[in-house]
Order: C-alpha cells, then structure tokens, then sequence
C-alpha cells in the first residue's frame, strides 16, 4: 500500500479519498489555490500545498506540472485524481509514471481512448457490444450535415472530447442543425479546447443505466451491479438509483456481460463505469447500446457502495498498489446486492431560473441524519462561502433501504430535514420528483424532467425534520 498520497482535487471527492487513505494507513496530501484557502478538504488531509495564481482557481486544478511537482516535494508515491479535472487526463498519467509516482487509474493508453467518445464506440463495435449508429468525427459543417442525412433525424450532436452533458445536442430536423452544431462547438471549445463534434443516433425516450466495474492489472474483471441515472436535466444526472427499478432480468444480465466484455478488450484496470441506453419504446424496446466508458470513479460511486458494502476508492487504491481483486476478497461470486439506495444531489442551482447556480454565503445550515443516511459533502457549512469558480454542487445524499420504495421513503424524509439559507438550492425541485407517482413506481427515463415541467417550479414546504 501507498505510504502517501496526493489528492488532485477538491471538495467532497477529496475528503472522501482522505478518508479512504486514512483507513488504509497512508498519509494524505491536499492542493489547494488561493481562492479555496478555506476549503474544508485542506483541513481534512495531513499536509496541504498552495497552486497555481491567483485569480485562475481552475486553472490550478488542471496544472498537471504543478501537482506533479507538491507530490514530489512532499514525497507523495501516488496520485488520485477523484472525477473531474484531471481525472481522464492521459497527461497526468504520463507525467506521474516519468515521475517515478503511481496514478490512482488505469493506464494513460485507456484514458486516451475511452476519453474520445469515437475510438471508444469503435472499440466496443469491435468487441461486440451494441452501439447506435454514428459518424466520423469533424469540424466541418458541412461534412457533418451530409452525415447527418445518411444516419437520419432526430440525432445527437456530441462533443469528441465532451462530458457532463457540454458540447451536446439534440437535433430533430435538418434545418435546426446548423445552429445546433455551431453552438456545441463553441461550448465544447470553451469547455475542453476542442471543438470536434460526431453525430449519433437518438434513442427518443431511453433509460440511462451503468454499470460499474473493478478489473485488476492481472486481467480480472467484476461488475457491481448497475445504476439508473434516467433523472436528468440537460443531459446532467441528477438522482440516481441502484439498482434499477423495473428492469428486466434478462436486460440486466446482457448490460453486465458486455460491461465486462468492453473491460477485458481495452485491458482495462481500476474503476470504470460502462454507461448504456436501454430503449424503452417502439419495436427496439428492451435493446440496449453503448454510449460511453467513464475510466474514474463516478460522482454517483456511493449507491453503488451502500448496496455492496465494497469501498470503491479504497478499491482503486489497493489495486494500484499492485493487490489484484483476489487480495480484496472480491469475486463476480462473493459480491452480492443488499436492498436498495439512491442518490440526490443538492447544488446551489435554482430549477425555476434555469438552474443558474447561486452565489453567496450560507447562512445557516441543517442537515440530515439518521439511519441509511449517507452525507457526502465539501463545501457546505453555515458561514461557508459558495464561489463561482466550481461546480454548485453542495452535498450528495445517499439513502438506503431494504427495497426501493423503503429508500425512496427515507430520501423523502431526509431531504425534508434539510435547513440551508443564504444561497438558493434545488431540494424543493428533489422533493417534487420523489413525490410524483411515477417516479415512486421506479417509471424512470431520461425525459422525465421534460415531461413535467411543473417540477421546476415546486415548492415543498414541509417542515417535519428534526
């Protein structure tokens, strides 16, 4: 095992990898630029280091010889990037083995091609995993636009480089391409200094569903079951379950063996999350493609380990370390599913004005507690300052239960104890969707926030917390 390990990140990602590290016996170490000198993940670590300039918090975060560089003053032997920032960057891979120091992930190799979303569809063509149909990608427009009338509308306009729902867009005729293309462009420009965009066909009203893996650098690789990330807005998860509700056996066991199928052909090892359209509607109905491999860990890791007992983090540090699923005790056999969780993810965003994300100070602050309450957070505290350099998100919370509707039951109740003025947040909007009908009947799909607009504007006043 590591004797110390640097964590390139911030926020709740961070203290969660701290406290993995700590349990396992290795000292901890945090970066930090000058505009989150009081950040709680500081504290939390057994050294911190000042980065970047002031005045670019960000940019601190992506400077790969500046993290290399606090690792191997404070005599860091490895790296763990968390999700995020560098987390699928090849380059930090690259300069951390030249280093002589660990990367917390798989090889800089995989990082490249599961990071360019063309490469990984052709890969998993290759291995016989189910993809929709797509282009090459492009710049030009018009290249593009030719492209377009061989796949056929509606279609999806997609980042080469993208994530989290930027750079992506959903086109239903031909004439609307154009702009559409043109706006995903300078989006996935800004976001990730790299315009390329493919196309690919829509699937009109389809359940997201995961599947996370752990594989090991001898060539072993389990699934711990999936995750329904179905409940979006613009193509960003907002909760997410574990398992999936109402899904089909049959469906569920074809998702793990081409998860797994997709692992073993790119060798891949540490953490993944293999993610999936299954369809929902029409004579595809019960099919399922691949659309992307995420090679970090996932913001949503915590259903996964509330209903599998098994510490993802600690998992990818130990495997890193050269300890194979073996010496975790981990086998497709001993890993077994325990009832159900689900996750909600409180920001500082407003669903009513467009989920702008709010600013500020908070004033006051409760949270939940009690049994099958799991609190994730990092920045969330009465005096805390929210910036708005980061991402609005606050505090994830993970509820557990025997069955899915006991967890649904409890996420109702926790969320309701829930006390945070100064800044706006959206659990009025979390309330509302735990209380629509279809959603306690686990009737999930990715449009289901569209379809009810008037969730937006909820305003769930209940005040039966402690």
């Amino acid at each position: 095992m590591f004797s110390k390990i640097l964590v390139a990140n911030r926020g709740e990602i961070a203290i969660r990898a701290f406290r993995a590290g700590y349990e396992l016996g290795a000292k901890t170490v945090a970066v930090f630029p000058n505009e989150d000198r009081n950040s709680i993940h500081r504290q939390k670590a057994d050294e911190a280091y000042l980065i970047g300039e002031e005045g670019h918090p960000v940019r601190a975060y992506l400077d790969v010889a500046e993290v290399v560089r606090v690792a191997k003053e404070s005599g860091a032997d490895a790296i763990y990037p968390g999700y995020g920032f560098l987390s699928e960057n090849p380059d930090l891979a690259r300069a951390a083995k030249d280093a002589g120091i660990t990367f917390v992930g798989p090889p800089a190799e995989v990082l490249e091609l599961a990071g360019n979303k063309v490469a990984a569809l052709k890969a998993a063509k290759e291995a016989g995993v189910p993809v929709l149909k797509s282009s090459e990608p492009s710049k030009d427009l018009d290249e593009l636009i030719a492209a377009a009338d061989e796949i056929g509308f509606p279609i999806f306009a997609k980042a080469v480089a993208g994530g989290g729902g930027r750079g992506m867009r959903r086109v239903d005729t031909r004439e609307a391409l154009p702009e559409a293309l043109q706006a995903a462009m300078r989006e996935a420009d800004a976001a990730f200094g790299d315009p390329t965009m493919f196309l690919e066909q829509a699937v009109l009203r389809p359940r997201h569903i995961e599947v996370q893996i752990l594989a090991d650098a001898e060539g072993n690789v389990i699934h711990l079951f999936e995750r329904d990330c179905s409940i979006q807005r613009r193509h960003q998860k907002v909760i997410e379950i574990a398992p999936a509700p109402n899904l089909d056996e049959g469906i569920r066991q074809a998702l793990y063996r081409d998860a797994v199928k997709f692992a073993k052909a790119l060798n891949y090892v540490n953490a993944g999350t293999v993610e999936f359209l299954v369809d929902t509607v029409g004579e595809r109905a019960g099919q399922h493609v691949f659309i992307e491999m995420n090679p970090r860990i996932q913001v949503e890791h915590t259903v996964t380990e509330e209903v599998t007992d098994v510490d993802l983090v600690q998992a990818q540090l130990r495997i890193a370390s050269g300890e194979t699923l073996a010496d975790l005790g981990l086998s497709q056999e001993t890993v077994q599913l325990k009832g159900a969780a689900l996750q909600c993810r409180i920001t500082t965003e407003d669903p009513a004005n467009g989920f702008r994300p709010d600013v500020g100070k908070i004033t006051g602050y409760r949270s939940a507690g009690g049994a099958g309450v799991r609190l994730d957070g990092g920045t969330v505290y009465s005096g805390a300052e929210i910036s708005p350099h980061f991402d609005s998100m606050l505090v994830k919370l993970s509820c557990r239960g025997r069955d899915y509707p006991a967890a649904v039951a409890r996420a109702r109740r926790a969320l309701a104890e829930f006390r945070i003025r100064g800044v706006s947040t959206n659990i009025s909007f979390l309330q509302a969707v735990l209380d629509d009908k279809d959603f306690i009947a686990g009737n999930v799909a990715t449009n289901f926030i569209d379809e009810r607009p008037q969730l937006l504007k909820a305003r769930v006043s209940a005040d039966r917390g402690t």
